[in-house]
């Protein structure tokens, strides 16, 4: 059973706000409600990928302190960009 474009993004934005850390819900969830219905099948497939990773890794690549996966890294810049200016535009 294939799963639908609906249910598809509303399983991507559950998990995006539902991590295990409330720090990468705070990252992912924001991010995803702003750009999730928007996103090409490309992009859809790469967020999934992402969304597949662990949350202390996936942390690791946002601050910096590692690299990411090639295959997610452009859309990782992305979502970290994001995060940045919803900080920058609160403090």
């Amino acid at each position: 059973m294939t799963e639908t474009a609906e249910a598809r993004l509303k399983r991507m934005a559950m998990r995006s706000w539902r991590r295990g850390t409330k720090e990468m819900d705070l990252v992912l969830g924001p991010w995803a409600d702003a750009h999730l219905a928007g996103l090409d099948e490309e992009r859809l497939r790469v967020y999934d990928l992402l969304l597949a990773e662990n949350d202390q890794d996936l942390m690791s690549w946002i601050l910096g302190q590692a690299e990411p996966p090639a295959t997610i890294a452009a859309l990782l810049a992305e979502i970290a960009a994001f995060a940045r200016g919803r900080l920058a535009a609160k403090g």
